[in-house]
């Protein structure tokens, strides 16, 4: 029987795949169809096919992602098939349906608020997806079957991949479209960033201090943050020390600051940012007085 919390989970995860598939269509449909701009991966074909030949978009995006979905199926096996099939179909259906709902509607003629929107617009869908553990499908199936039976790296064959088709369509479309082209890839790749890491950047501080000890139990118990003591030596006096590391949130930085000067004005601290911390406290519940030493 599933618990509640694991139904959530699926629930969101549902949520978050229709949500994000959602969005990357109605982007397609209102800021690269009528815009003539050019991208990447299965989308980028789809949208020459559709300027060389007619075809829907959406059409053409769907026979991309079953033929890649087949050839997933066949060589990286079931599971990873079964993780793409949501998606393989999702895009290509909700991008028919706003094609139907938004047929002849233009936005904006303004190529570079096209390229500027549809990169955010895209890049945030597509991290919607990968943050539930879902995968685009298309063509970035191709780079991980290179990477199985070759052993080439995912990125550079993806990169390589998209180059190629942005190429592709370059060659048709004209120079003020491919510029703007290329602004809509940078932005993409930014915002999808960013969207994968959202909530989960944290500040990692280490602090060296004579007043190991107050500094530690001021953390523990005004911030409320698990901490590490480390040992260390002094590279010019060759001393030993204890080095305090803890993390705690962009946001709690602050009052950390002001706490630690008011123990020791003269201590040596350093901040730096932590893309993704897991762990007690953070992406585990705290559950009253388990070890919290590296939190």
């Amino acid at each position: 029987m599933i618990c509640r919390s694991e139904k959530v989970r699926l629930a969101l995860t549902a949520l978050a795949l229709l949500g994000g598939n959602a969005l990357y269509s109605l982007v397609v449909a209102v800021f690269l169809e009528p815009s003539g701009l050019i991208t990447g991966g299965a989308t980028g074909i789809a949208l020459a096919v559709n300027r060389l030949a007619g075809l829907p978009v959406s059409g053409v995006m769907l026979v991309i992602n079953v033929a890649m979905l087949l050839v997933g199926w066949a060589l990286l096996g079931r599971r990873f098939a079964l993780s793409t099939l949501a998606s393989s179909f999702l895009s290509p259906l909700t991008l028919a349906l706003w094609e139907r709902l938004l047929a002849g509607y233009v936005l904006t003629q303004d190529l570079l608020l096209c390229a500027l929107f549809a990169g955010v617009g895209i890049g945030t869908a597509l991290g919607m997806v990968i943050r539930v553990g879902g995968s685009t499908g298309g063509m970035d199936i191709p780079p991980l079957v290179l990477q199985k039976y070759f052993r080439l790296p995912v990125p550079i064959t993806m990169s390589v991949m998209d180059l190629m088709i942005l190429l592709a369509q370059a060659v048709s479309s004209p120079k003020e479209q491919v510029l703007y082209g290329i602004v809509l890839v940078f932005v993409y790749t930014v915002v999808l960033d960013k969207v994968i890491l959202m909530g989960r950047h944290r500040v990692e501080v280490k602090i060296i201090s004579a007043h190991t000890d107050e500094l530690r139990s001021m953390i523990l118990s005004e911030v409320d943050r698990g901490v590490t003591l480390l040992q260390g030596e002094g590279g010019y006096l060759r001393q030993p020390c204890q080095l305090l590391m803890t993390v705690i949130s962009s946001r709690e930085l602050p009052r950390l600051e002001r706490l630690v000067h008011a123990i020791d004005p003269a201590c040596f601290m350093v901040v730096s940012e932590a893309s993704e911390v897991h762990g007690r406290g953070f992406t585990l519940a705290d559950d009253g007085p388990a070890p919290r030493d590296g939190r």
